[in-house]
């Protein structure tokens, strides 16, 4: 079976995808570039979706490595923002680095503070999509999305996870994602709903590819 590259830097992505996927032999970008003597710059998600961000990114990481490459976009979609902060949940509070999680969250209770606990809905939605450009699938890609519903907390809970996870009340287990192992997280993630339904034909396809 071939290599797959993960078009991330997110060492919590990257886990949680090799969990998914034990068959697989997953490459980081930056185990990619080493591996083939390239530099691998960050692409730049300016797609107004999930599906057209975590496409452009697998597309271009795939060009360059020569290799099938898995990408993601995802992100916190808050009812009673209209939506937001959605394909800008990363950036939310326009700070990057070690900073942005804390940041991000910040902001977000922020714009809550006062929208009652009843209307405090969202969810996490993920899209994966993979470009295998120099490979059968060319120009195209395969996508699947997955969603996790929740409600978005008044204080963090929790320190496991990364992002909004502090935050995200899955109300059926009582728990935040950061509270959640990262095996029942796994099972119930957004991006793990996503991987369930495109590792089908992920698989069928790095094993003829």
């Amino acid at each position: 079976m071939r290599p797959l590259v993960f078009a991330t830097r997110n060492k919590g992505k990257l886990v949680e995808l090799r969990q998914l996927l034990p068959g697989v032999s997953v490459l980081s970008v930056d185990e990619a570039a080493a591996r083939l003597g390239l530099e691998i710059p960050e692409v730049v998600e300016d797609a107004d979706t999930f599906e057209g961000n975590a496409v452009k990114k697998a597309r271009e990481v795939s060009d360059l490595t020569r290799l099938p490459a898995l990408a993601d976009d995802s992100g916190l979609e808050v009812d009673a923002l209209g939506g937001a902060p959605g394909v800008y949940s990363a950036r939310y509070a326009g700070v990057s680095g070690h900073d942005a999680d804390a940041a991000n969250n910040a902001k977000l209770l922020a714009a809550l503070a006062n929208v009652p606990e009843a209307k405090r809905t969202g969810r996490f939605h993920a899209v994966l999509a993979l470009c295998d450009v120099h490979g059968p699938l060319g120009a195209g890609a395969i996508t699947a999305h997955g969603v996790c519903e929740g409600q978005i907390l008044d204080a963090p809970r929790g320190t496991g996870g990364f992002g909004y996870d502090p935050l995200f009340l899955v109300p059926e287990l009582g728990q935040t994602f950061a509270e959640l192992g990262v095996g029942t997280k796994g099972d119930l993630s957004h991006r793990a709903r996503a991987m369930r339904a495109i590792e089908p034909k992920l698989l069928a396809y790095l094993s003829r590819g």
